[in-house]
């Protein structure tokens, strides 16, 4: 039985969904987390995109040591030279360059004949191997690109030293039958093909990323790129948990295996989507809250027979209860402290871990048990961006009749002022109350409310969309009041609008 690579690009591709960016110390957190769920290969960024992406591309090298660290390149030196400065750091380390060879993109993009592509791929793949061992090549768009041509570029990029050659379905055009046979044609055809692992990086366009990804390792593939939640541009991309579990599951149809320890799944998941303030469906496959759940008696009686009657999977076995620590207003700083660590959080200085405690334990007074989704809540509520707006007191009234009414003190800058406004509803007066006084002019695009755990206690986790001159920046607000996490999350927004942290990466990708 033969491994199967997981290269989890969530850093890099998963933040390209609108809103979805993350800075330096979220990617560290996810960066241990997938670490420690022995992910083999991390794509944390692409170092050229800006000097954020290229700072937390250096961080995660200093935070991660045992998963191979990757950056990605365009096939152009100074995408290659930045890639290969961020990742000095790496105990392991890889760059992912990559050049379209589909003739619209190569006609209309690239402005490149074939001969011209396939002689800047030699180059670009030359280049890297002169700065690492590690080297990736992908051909963007793949999946409508002529067979022909793919199976000289890839010959020649592997004479040049590339040791994974990656066939991404970049639009998520392909079809199953048609992309596995497609990965079978290019290895048989290939005469160098036993010189590099393949692999392929499938969109989630037609709702097949995963049908593609695993109809590739059946005919070949040994490398998935793919994401926590499938989280992507558009409809995002392969979803980790589901390949990794798909593998494992139907392992009498796929002889290969995983490195991957899948009780940190959910947990991981858990992080991402807070990090993101991208909700995870109910329904969703492996992660979501429903995943495990069984509504009709005919199944629950099934189950409590034997549970393999509707059950392919043990909902332990990818995390969900698989830690029984609760949190209460007792629990000392030690215990605090550890249990975040556990998680993958750690802190700067004494300082930072005194406000993470205080917060924690103003949310220990308002529930009697906090468990870790509400922790990674916390954690992921305090971005570390300096805050031009801080919400100080919230009123709202709400009555049968009446109009709904909302007054608000915030700090603006170290001053406090009191501002108040009506709305449809109490968040709506909230929000029109606090911009108001911001005048930001930002377009909402999106407003969603999560509960972070069950129980009539729960936090709700409070998303708050916004866009302004083509920025658009996610703001994240939890706690047990939705009014209250709702000015949380719009303030919150505001402040990542004010700050220029976390713009969202337009940058070509595979």
């Amino acid at each position: 039985m033969s491994q199967l690579i997981i290269f989890d690009t969530t850093m890099r591709d998963g933040e390209q969904s609108p809103g979805a960016s993350m800075n330096k110390d979220e990617k560290v957190r996810i960066g241990k987390a997938l670490e420690k769920m022995k992910v083999d290969v991390i794509e944390a960024g692409f170092a050229a995109a800006s000097p954020g992406d290229f700072e937390s591309i250096v961080a995660v090298t200093q935070a991660v040591r045992e998963s191979t660290i990757c950056s990605l390149a365009r096939a152009v030196d100074g995408d290659i030279d930045r890639a290969a400065e961020a990742l000095k750091a790496a105990e392991r380390a890889r760059i992912h360059t990559f050049i379209a060879t589909s003739p619209i993109h190569m006609e209309h993009k690239l402005r490149m004949t074939p001969d011209q592509v396939v002689e800047r791929a030699v180059y670009a793949v030359k280049r890297a191997r002169n700065q690492v061992a590690d080297v990736e090549f992908s051909c963007e768009d793949a999946g409508r690109s002529d067979i022909d041509f793919l199976c000289r570029v890839i010959e020649a990029a592997i004479d040049a030293g590339a040791s994974t050659i990656n066939i991404p379905d970049t639009v998520g055009y392909a079809i199953p039958e048609e992309f596995g046979n497609n990965i079978k044609t290019l290895i048989e055809r290939i005469p160098n093909s036993d010189k590099a692992i393949f692999s392929v990086h499938c969109h989630n366009d037609l709702g097949l990323a995963v049908a593609n990804s695993l109809a590739a390792v059946a005919n070949g593939a040994r490398q998935v790129e793919c994401t926590i939640n499938g989280l992507g541009e558009r409809a995002g991309n392969a979803s980790l948990e589901e390949v990794v579990m798909g593998v494992r599951t139907r392992s009498d149809l796929f002889d290969v295996h995983t490195n991957i320890d899948t009780q940190i799944i959910v947990p991981t998941s858990r992080m991402v989507s807070s990090i993101t303030g991208f909700p995870v469906q109910p329904n969703k496959a492996i992660v979501g809250a429903n995943a495990f759940a069984h509504e009709a008696g005919i199944h629950q009686d099934g189950v409590l027979k034997h549970r393999e009657t509707y059950e392919i999977m043990k909902a332990e076995d990818v995390g969900w209860g698989a830690n029984k620590m609760v949190m209460g207003k007792h629990s000392g700083r030690a215990a605090f402290r550890a249990r975040l660590e556990e998680l993958g959080v750690t802190f700067d200085s004494d300082q930072d871990l005194n406000v993470a405690f205080a917060r924690f334990k103003e949310l220990a007074d308002k529930k009697h048990e906090i468990f870790d989704e509400d922790l990674q809540a916390l954690v992921s509520e305090a971005r570390t961006i300096d805050n031009k707006y801080e919400l100080v007191t919230l009123e709202a009234h709400s009555q049968t009749g009446e109009t709904p009414k909302a007054k608000l003190t915030l700090s603006v800058e170290g001053k406090e002022t009191t501002v108040e406004s009506e709305g449809s509803g109490p968040v709506d007066a909230a929000f029109k109350a606090v911009e108001g006084l911001a005048k930001s002019n930002a377009n909402v695009q999106l407003y969603s409310v999560n509960s972070i755990t069950s129980g009539t206690d729960s936090q709700g986790e409070v998303t708050v969309r916004l866009e302004k001159a083509g920025r658009i920046v996610n703001g994240v607000g939890s706690d047990t009041d939705i009014v209250v996490a709702s000015a949380k999350a719009y303030i919150n927004a505001l402040n990542l609008l004010e700050s220029g942290d976390k713009a969202h990466p337009q940058t070509d990708g595979v």
